[in-house]
């Protein structure tokens, strides 16, 4: 394995790449959810919202299969096998297209039976959502097949290319968002056709990018009884834990479609846009970490793997809070200057979903580490088991006349309930030290949180919404974010390391 030292610098440079990406892709995906939302209308985007993620219900199975092929081919590059590396590879494609013809086969039937008879949309909208669950069937088949292929782009550390893709799908979007209002057929079925071709565009770039690049990501059929067993083993446990996650979001959809209808639908959709703009900060972080973390392990380097591991969770919560912050101070303010039309309880979603994103960011290493074990049944059975709850429970306080933020009120408490548990089996699989990792990362952030909030939310109280709350709590959120994460959340010798580069940044300015 490469130094330290050299894998820090390709971590930093990966972690930079993504963010100039992510920063691009930030502004065009929150205009271009501003034009959808106003050029669809509020009951058609909630109907594009709760169909889309029903479709995803059917990607359990999938999600599973998509982490384990992530995890086998980051493996295989850390133990240096590259013909080992072309069988999982090839296997893995043979996986997901024989998946996805499973799933088109379950929508098509069970799925349009549900969508037809117990979900709550207009009567005149019925033949637009029954057309955009063709679409999204197709989108959702075209994506699975793209895996493998964005699997070995992340394993190798190539963000570069995995970030021209990226905003190239980003500006086809958003020339189809501008084309919504003068395409000659129903909007609807319009924006779904066009969203379905991009990704099939999208899926044959990735494709020829990996075949000119990866000598591996070559297909051949090939029929290794062996891998595949251990392939499916490992995602037939690791379902438990997929399809927890798919249950959690898109069943919340679904859930909340049967007790409010698709205008709540449509609140909670553009909440989750918010919270996927703002947590590619993170993602981008750990994108550029998994796979360190995995070829740690395979090498067998585990005090590296645990340095990773701690330092991401806090790095990843800091990164999230500096932006979450002012954004929970000036929730409806952000949402009406973005978005105009913005539907009821769309504020308090956004709110309660990024708090759970801070919740969840802490857990990203620990579920990494995880996966590079391959032995996770125990793992699945518990955390997955934890998981699984949160539908039955949403729907009971539902039932019971709940509000319909409380589906992402019980995810939190969930969510801390599944920390603990990692925690305890990461202790048996990993030798993970619980102790170490409460005091340097869990005490540590709740310490940053509530002494960088304490201020902020004193001046929001105090002030009248407006453009000087906005900027004045927004400009205050982030000095006392980063001043207690400096002196507070850091570390001796992490405090060294950011004056030294902040030097060596501003001689870089001078000279230039």
């Amino acid at each position: 394995m490469q130094d330290t030292s050299a894998n820090n610098k390709r971590i930093a440079k990966n972690t930079l790449l993504l963010y100039f990406r992510m920063l691009f892709l930030m502004l065009i995906s929150l205009y271009t959810s501003r034009v959808i939302l106003n050029a669809l209308g509020v009951e058609d985007y909630g109907i594009y919202t709760v169909v889309g993620g029903f479709v995803m219900m059917f990607s359990m199975l999938s999600g599973s299969l998509s982490a384990a092929i992530s995890r086998f081919i980051t493996f295989e590059l850390g133990t240096g096998n590259t013909e080992k590396l072309k069988r999982v590879f090839s296997s893995s494609v043979t996986i997901q297209a024989g998946i996805a013809l499973v799933i088109i086969a379950i929508a098509e039937t069970l799925g349009l039976w549900f969508l037809n008879e117990k979900m709550v949309i207009p009567e005149n909208r019925m033949a637009a959502a029954n057309w955009c669950f063709q679409f999204s069937i197709l989108t959702f088949a075209v994506n699975l097949i793209s895996v493998p292929y964005n699997a070995s782009i992340i394993a190798h550390e190539k963000m570069s290319a995995f970030a021209y893709i990226s905003i190239m799908e980003a500006l086809g979007k958003l020339s189809i968002s501008w084309c919504i209002s003068i395409n000659p057929i129903d909007k609807l079925v319009f924006y779904a056709l066009m969203v379905s071709f991009l990704s099939w565009i999208i899926c044959l770039i990735y494709a020829i990018y990996c075949r000119k690049h990866f000598e591996e990501c070559i297909y051949h059929f090939i029929y290794d009884h062996e891998l595949l067993k251990r392939m499916f083993g490992f995602a037939g446990w690791n379902f438990i834990g997929a399809s927890s996650a798919v249950l959690r979001n898109q069943g919340a959809d679904v859930i909340l479609n049967l007790f409010f209808g698709p205008v709540v639908n449509a609140a909670r959709g553009i909440a989750v846009k918010m919270d996927a703009v703002i947590t590619q900060f993170v993602t981008n972080f750990m994108m550029a970490l998994n796979p360190q973390i995995t070829k740690s392990y395979a090498s067998g380097d585990m005090e590296y793997m645990f340095k990773l591991m701690f330092k991401g969770a806090r790095y990843s919560y800091y990164i999230l809070l500096l932006l979450t912050l002012p954004v929970i101070l000036n929730t409806h303010y952000i949402l009406v200057l973005w978005l105009k039309l913005v539907p009821d309880h769309t504020a308090l979603f956004v709110q309660l979903i990024l708090v759970l994103a801070l919740s969840e960011s802490i857990s990203n290493p620990l579920v990494t580490a995880m996966l590079a074990t391959g032995k996770i049944r125990n793992y699945q059975l518990v955390v997955g088991g934890l998981q699984m709850m949160n539908l039955p429970v949403a729907y009971i306080c539902l039932y019971f006349g709940a509000i319909p933020e409380s589906v992402v009120i019980v995810a939190i408490v969930i969510s801390q309930l599944c920390l603990a548990a990692r925690l305890y089996m990461l202790r048996r699989m990993i030798n993970l030290k619980v102790g170490q990792y409460l005091k340097d990362v869990y005490l540590n952030v709740i310490m940053v949180t509530t002494i960088a909030a304490f201020i902020p939310s004193v001046m929001s109280l105090n002030l009248s919404e407006g453009f000087p709350h906005f900027i004045l709590t927004s400009i205050v959120s982030i000095i006392s974010t980063l001043l207690v994460v400096y002196f507070v959340g850091c570390s001796n010798s992490e405090r060294e390391y950011a004056i030294v580069k902040a030097i060596q940044l501003c001689n870089k300015f001078k000279m230039n």
